[in-house]
């Protein structure tokens, strides 16, 4: 029987927009395409299309708005650094009950983008479990998925790795909902990589 919670897209998260694109695209040899804004958590992104309905997204916070006066999704607030694979994004059928399931993620936030409708688990402090290696959910209220308005870039994803120093606990969290063969779980120094057949062969992001 399929499990009610399947990996939808990943996240790279970027001080800015210009400099997750430019990482990614130089890391996967491909041309990301424009996303749009978040006005409930004052982001914006960048979107890529995958194979099997996946795709993946660089978010970043939006200068051009004012900050809200709550924390940001994806622990934006705090991420420094050179841009980097950040969060899994995995969605449901019912996100009110699968709450329920797994309070840790998060209460549901009605949010928007153009004409997309959408739920996510949002956590109050923006903070994921296992230190934002716990899947961030989500339910589509509006269709076609948005992997469906992409242009097809040759990208698969291959492999992802998620590692903890507790990815055994995290692992025993989401398997009565969750199984992917392309979804590993290992035990060591946090860490999120993905691994794709590109056009220019194997590629990998972390």
């Amino acid at each position: 029987m399929a499990k009610p919670i399947v990996l939808d897209h990943l996240a790279v998260a970027a001080e800015t927009l210009a400099e997750g694109q430019a990482a990614v695209e130089a890391a996967l040899g491909v041309a990301l395409q424009p996303g749009g804004q978040h006005p409930h958590f004052a982001t914006h992104n960048m979107l890529l299309g995958l194979e099997d309905g996946l795709y993946l997204e660089v978010i970043s916070a939006d200068p051009s708005v004012p900050s809200p006066d709550y924390p940001r999704w994806f622990d934006l607030d705090r991420f420094s650094g050179p841009p980097r694979l950040s969060n899994w994004i995995c969605r449901v059928p019912d996100l009110a009950r699968m709450v329920g399931v797994l309070p840790q993620a998060g209460s549901p936030v009605a949010l928007a983008r153009g004409d997309l409708r959408w739920q996510m688990a949002v956590p109050e402090t923006g903070i994921l479990p296992y230190d934002n290696l716990f899947p961030a959910l989500i339910e589509w209220q509006s269709s076609p998925h948005p992997a469906t308005r992409l242009a097809a870039s040759g990208c698969r994803l291959r492999r992802l790795t998620i590692r903890h120093p507790n990815a055994a606990a995290l692992h025993a969290d989401l398997a009565p909902q969750f199984s992917d063969d392309r979804v590993r779980f290992e035990t060591g120094e946090q860490a999120m990589l993905a691994a794709f057949d590109t056009p220019h062969g194997e590629r990998e992001l972390a």
